[in-house]
């Protein structure tokens, strides 16, 4: 077949959160040669008219969708699947509504709360817009919209007396960082990514990774931040690693896990291939941190290591993604313009 490889504007001297995408289309377009189809990559970018005339000039079979973000900005990421609906083209993962209730964190939160599905408490610049009703204790403050870590930092995590009180500390946030953010309880425990890839049986989840946080010093909090996650000379990069293997008294909580990881993926309607972030407490509870759609799928990174443990190569992913693209009925025909 013949596919566009979608992905976002990274610009020159672009941090590594931004620039790694490209690592991803690169990956991506050698596994579909492998694969023995025809690619071509098109940028993404606020220039929409350019974007919708490139992609009807190419006519793919089906867009592979790596956009993460339109001019730098995470909160945009759901316009590229809109524009692939609204030309009928067949696309890579999750649908433009998934995308923008898992990215808005807020969002997601409130459906996962409604649902049942527990999620730490929070709190955001809005009291209208609350699951507290008093705060006090460790809370850690993040970005509405970035997923990546961006925006998160040892100093994400505050100790607060009242509500008045985190909300100062979300206004002072925000007005450094640029973006809107909220507020939710941090839980001290251990931190789990579940990575799920649909199948022709249906999807699967893949084997669970486990954040180890190692010979981290008393009073530093234990939360995956942006330098444990793209700057290799740090502490938190060097002190973070990932875990597939787990003891036997692990089993119960790694099914727990499975079966929530698959309710979010009903719950958000996800499509592809998704992954979502647990923290466990203390009593082994687990908690829904975020849910991720179109995830990174660089081959040093986290999905793919869960891949690999369960028997699949990289050229595996990408083609049960695109078969998956293929069997959604959301695009029936595509339209004559």
């Amino acid at each position: 077949m013949k596919l566009v490889v979608l992905h976002g504007e990274v610009p020159e001297g672009a941090p590594p959160d931004e620039t790694d995408v490209l690592i991803q289309v690169e990956a991506v377009s050698e596994a579909l040669a492998r694969l023995g189809h025809e690619s071509e990559t098109l940028v993404f970018s606020f220039d929409v008219k350019s974007v919708v005339d490139e992609l009807l000039g190419k006519k793919p079979a089906v867009v592979f969708n790596l956009v993460e973000s339109i001019g730098g900005l995470g909160q945009f990421i759901y316009i590229a699947p809109a524009v692939l609906d609204y030309l009928r083209l067949p696309y890579t993962g999750s649908s433009t509504e998934a995308m923008f209730l898992t990215s808005n964190k807020l969002a997601a939160k409130k459906i996962l709360k409604a649902s049942g599905i527990r999620t730490p408490p929070w709190l955001s610049s809005d009291l209208t817009d609350t699951d507290l009703r008093a705060a006090e204790g460790r809370f850690i403050i993040k970005s509405v919209w970035e997923h990546a870590s961006i925006g998160l930092r040892k100093d994400s995590v505050v100790c607060v007396a009242d509500v008045e009180d985190l909300r100062r500390r979300i206004a002072r946030r925000q007005d450094e960082f640029g973006r809107d953010c909220f507020a939710e309880v941090y839980i001290e425990g251990r931190e789990f990514n579940l990575s799920v890839l649909a199948g022709e049986d249906g999807p699967k989840v893949l084997p669970a990774a486990e954040i180890r946080f190692v010979s981290y010093p008393a009073g530093v909090p234990k939360i995956v931040d942006y330098d444990s996650k793209w700057n290799e000379e740090s502490f938190a990069y060097r002190h973070t690693p990932r875990s597939l293997d787990f003891p036997q008294k692990d089993n119960p909580l790694l099914r727990k896990l499975e079966s929530t990881a698959m309710e979010c993926w009903n719950l958000f309607g996800l499509r592809g291939y998704a992954r979502v972030d647990f923290r466990v407490d203390c009593e082994g509870q687990p908690w829904v941190l975020e849910i991720n759609a179109n995830p990174c799928i660089s081959p040093d990174g986290g999905y793919v290591a869960a891949a690999k443990k369960a028997g699949l190569t990289f050229d595996a992913v990408v083609e049960a993604i695109i078969r998956d693209s293929l069997a959604c009925p959301r695009h029936p025909a595509q339209v004559e313009q």
